[in-house]
């Protein structure tokens, strides 16, 4: 039913409503300088099919950049019931992988991506395995530097200004050289707002790239076992007051401990084991 022809490049409607389209051109064009990266999951009240929050504060961050002009991509089930809420959050498509079984997905991305100046996406997905490291993996695919916990962009020539948050309420400003990959962390600055309009008018595009395959890939040595008990987490005992703890709650005081960046890699280790020894945290 599908009435595209891959060959011309030309574009086609199935009985659905969805479209196909052929695999995009290498080249960066305006519309693909820069990728919004966006997933699915599943409201935790309702149980229903929804937009990952994550995602939809980088489209909309890219929103900001562009003009409306960037493109939204994802890895899944074309038919998924969120994906045209995406639309109403002003993609003005939503171009959409096939996953197959045994498919290497950050292979795939990486493929699509490649000519993208700037590639957007949220800190960790919201449904599967929610590892967080799909920004770092794709970076590292692509040869490109990688911004996490980003909460605002401005482009800047050929460079990219972002601010990160830090824990306590610090920032930090980092200048980047395109292209790069950007994850945008939960509290980022920018608010997504729902248009039906946009809804409507926007489509959904299956790619027919095919996915490479990985299922011949050899296993891997380590194993999954169930967890027995908690693991522990190796802390220092604060001997401070009280007040001292406050103050240390409030501001970016220092707590009394030392960066080793210079000597052997044995006497790093001694520096380790003299601190795990001075505060009682093994026996050895």
């Amino acid at each position: 039913m599908n009435m595209q022809n891959s060959a011309a490049g030309s574009q086609g409607v199935n009985s659905e409503g969805t479209r196909s389209a052929g695999i995009p051109s290498a080249g960066a064009t305006a519309r693909n300088a820069i990728t919004v990266l966006v997933s699915t999951a599943i409201h935790p009240l309702s149980g229903r099919p929804c937009t990952s929050r994550n995602d939809t504060l980088a489209l909309e961050t890219a929103r900001q950049l562009s003009g409306g002009t960037q493109r939204a991509l994802h890895v899944g089930n074309p038919q998924d019931a969120a994906l045209p809420d995406y639309l109403a959050f002003g993609a003005s498509s939503v171009e959409v992988l096939p996953e197959t079984a045994g498919g290497d997905i950050v292979a795939a991305l990486a493929e699509q991506v490649r000519g993208a100046k700037l590639i957007l996406c949220g800190t960790r997905a919201q449904s599967g395995e929610a590892s967080g490291m799909l920004p770092y993996l794709l970076a590292a695919a692509l040869e490109r530097p990688v911004l996490a916990d980003v909460l605002e962009v401005q482009l800047i020539g050929d460079r990219a200004k972002a601010t990160q948050f830090l824990p306590k309420g610090r920032r930090c400003t980092v200048t980047v050289a395109l292209p790069a990959v950007i994850a945008v962390h939960p509290l980022a600055t920018a608010v997504p707002r729902y248009a039906y309009a946009r809804r409507v008018a926007g489509h959904i595009e299956t790619l027919a790239s095919p996915m490479p395959d990985t299922s011949a890939t050899p296993a891997s040595p380590w194993t999954l076992e169930s967890v027995d008990r908690v693991p522990v987490k190796l802390k220092a005992p604060d001997r401070r007051s009280g007040h001292a703890r406050m103050l240390a709650a409030t501001a970016a005081l220092s707590r009394g401990g030392q960066v080793v960046s210079e000597g052997s890699n044995l006497e790093k280790a001694h520096a380790v084991l003299a601190y795990l020894r001075e505060h009682d945290l093994i026996s050895l």
